[in-house]
């Protein structure tokens, strides 16, 4: 039941093989072996792709749940809850883990010695249900689709306004929020451009709508950070992914009373029911994130701000 079930999610008996860690041969031989026994075609099979039969979606559907279940029986019975081991494969987005959760993995990997990593340090939307990846930590709001994934907020990252001193040389006074809409702006954290969304910046209980366009959208903080550093614009970036802009003076805070919303970070994964090791690691980083957005002096939102558009 179990490798029909990697075989059903992967649609592939190689990318199966592979997650079980078997030959080919014996992932073809459990799912002719369960065919026999139960008496149904569960499989269409050809030299291109694996398809499920209607027996085969009905039977998927029913064994998933009874194979997650058993999984973490069969943990807790090894007491894997506090000695918890393995492979954890986790993709993410490389500025976030470079930034800020080198820290957080490093006493990770400290306090739980018999787990091993693959971390995958990409923005691209990686299919939980294919790919050979226990969860992913994406930046930004919660994705619609598929329905099936379970979103976890792990995090609310503060953000502020940075420039080079370059660009505010040449560009125009800048000293309330209304002020930026003689401005270039640059947003990242996936927010691309939504005409006709205002932008709101908050000081204290006092919020200002701006409504300004960027003129670059990006999902990289990465380029979002270097076309502000060259003094093309102005960035929406945390604190602690331009420290060392910073201290040698290539970036100034604009504003510096101001903030923007705080960005989202999420935890995404297939299935509610998860092996020990990466329900643990959720919760360790949820712990650092947070840890780290205190120690920078994340400002509260207020909940009923007046607010003021520009």
């Amino acid at each position: 039941m179990r490798v029909f079930v990697e075989v059903a999610r992967t649609k592939s008996f190689r990318k199966a093989a592979e997650a079980l860690d078997m030959p080919n041969s014996t992932v073809s031989r459990h799912i002719a072996e369960l065919e026999k026994l139960i008496g149904l075609r569960l499989l269409h099979r050809s030299t291109r792709k694996v398809e499920l039969t209607g027996a085969g979606e009905v039977y998927f559907q029913r064994c998933q749940n009874i194979v997650e279940e058993a999984r973490v029986a069969h943990e807790s019975l090894l007491d894997v809850a506090e000695r918890p081991s393995g492979t954890l494969r986790v993709s993410m987005p490389v500025e976030l883990a470079t930034g800020f959760l080198a820290p957080v993995l490093k006493d990770f990997a400290a306090t739980y010695p018999l787990i091993s990593f693959e971390f995958d340090l990409t923005p691209r939307r990686v299919d939980l249900q294919a790919d050979p990846f226990d969860l992913a930590i994406r930046i930004g709001p919660p994705p619609t689709a598929p329905s099936t994934l379970v979103a976890r907020q792990i995090a609310l990252l503060p953000r502020y306004l940075y420039a080079a001193p370059s660009y505010l040389k040449q560009a125009p006074p800048l000293t309330h929020p209304t002020d930026l809409v003689h401005h270039v702006l640059c947003l990242a954290q996936g927010a691309m451009k939504q005409h006709g969304v205002p932008k709101t910046l908050y000081r204290g209980e006092e919020a200002v709508d701006v409504m300004t366009e960027p003129r670059f959208a990006t999902n990289s903080v990465g380029l979002s950070r270097s076309l502000a550093t060259l003094g093309v614009c102005i960035a929406g970036l945390s604190d602690e992914l331009v420290r060392e802009e910073v201290a040698l003076g290539r970036l100034r805070r604009v504003l510096p009373e101001w903030s923007l919303a705080p960005v989202q970070v999420h935890a995404l994964t297939e299935t509610r029911l998860l092996p020990a090791r990466t329900r643990l690691f959720i919760d360790f980083l949820k712990k650092g994130l947070q840890e780290a957005s205190l120690a920078l002096g994340q400002a509260p939102i207020g909940k009923a701000a007046s607010r003021r558009r520009g």
